[in-house]
């Protein structure tokens, strides 16, 4: 009976001890198998189409996407401040007319809105002292913007019948804050912009006030406005970016250039064929250009259009590592 026993446990080792060099046998093999799978595929299976850090596209995705090379290099940053302003008549060319004698209007031939010449005449006067008939005539070219006289009334000498503009030209009073006060300055150019107005119109600061509004706390600040064909109109609201300052830089790209990834901008510059996020340090910009401190060489070459639509595929290629 001992016999038996002895022999029956010399059996289950020896079976214990053939399945765990089976098992190592199998492991062995397929590690093998793995190692080999990972050769053929050159080490980066891992990887797909994009290698890590860089952005690869076919000549075909390329000529889609619209991505513009262009070089790095100086530029002016201009910086600007944007001021609420109305267009109003311009001062300077406008005339009062006031009958030169008391009396009855006699004849109208003037309204609201008419064009006229200097010297025509606006109405006929019957004096109320002599009781002859005299011409009140405009002294200017211009439009008609007021009108007091009626057919058969009576006119003061001390009163405006009639007031002419020459409208090709109007003034845009600016609204300027007391804290912006130390950076508009006279010279300064100014677009205009108005709701309704198809064009911005460019001008320059001829008059900046001296007199800061108790009740406002603001000044004013005028641009003389070239308005041939009429269509700045007094009394319309308007927005005036006044150029405050223009600094030349030595590296600049356009905005679209410089993107946000993991937090940091980058610009992205072609490496052979594929396209490469290099971080970069900015500085000034103004909305179209911004300054590269550091990062990026004056006559570098960069993306500077569609900058987006790599950052786009080098976060799939990210996505598709994580998986």
């Amino acid at each position: 009976m001992d016999r038996c026993l002895a022999l029956i446990a010399m059996l289950a080792l020896a079976l214990i001890a053939g399945c765990k060099a089976g098992e190592r046998a199998g492991d062995e093999h397929a590690g093998s198998e793995a190692h080999e799978a990972h050769a053929e595929h050159g080490g980066h299976a891992e990887h797909g189409e994009h290698a890590e850090g860089t952005v690869h596209l076919s000549p075909a995705q390329l000529a889609q996407s619209g991505i513009e090379v262009g070089m790095a290099g100086p530029h002016a940053i201009v910086n600007t401040q944007e001021l609420p302003g109305e267009v109003v008549v311009n001062a300077d060319r406008l005339a009062h007319v006031v009958p030169r004698f008391p009396g009855i209007a006699r004849e109208v031939r003037k309204k609201l809105g008419d064009r006229v010449q200097a010297g025509e005449v606006l109405a006929i006067i019957e004096s109320n002292e002599s009781l002859s008939p005299y011409e009140v005539k405009s002294l200017i070219a211009g439009t008609v913007i007021g009108k007091h006289i009626t057919l058969g009334e009576f006119v003061r000498d001390d009163a405006d019948v009639y007031v002419v503009a020459d409208l090709s030209s109007v003034w845009v009073n600016v609204t300027v804050y007391a804290r912006d006060l130390s950076r508009i300055r006279e010279g300064q150019s100014v677009q205009i912009r108005a709701a309704g107005v198809p064009e911005a119109a460019a001008g320059r600061i001829a008059y900046v006030g001296s007199v800061v509004g108790e009740a406002t706390r603001t000044a004013v600040a005028r641009v003389v406005l070239p308005n041939p064909t009429g269509v700045w109109r007094p009394g319309l609201f308007v927005a005036a970016t006044v150029q405050v300052e223009e600094v030349r830089v030595p590296v600049a790209v356009p905005d679209e250039s410089v993107q946000t990834i993991d937090g940091r901008p980058v610009v992205f510059v072609p490496e052979g064929e594929a396209f490469e996020p290099r971080p970069v340090v900015t500085g000034r910009t103004d909305g179209e250009w911004v300054e590269i401190v550091s990062g990026l060489a004056a006559g570098e070459r960069c993306v500077i259009r569609n900058s987006f639509i790599l950052k786009s595929e080098l976060g799939k290629s990210a996505a598709g590592h994580d998986h």
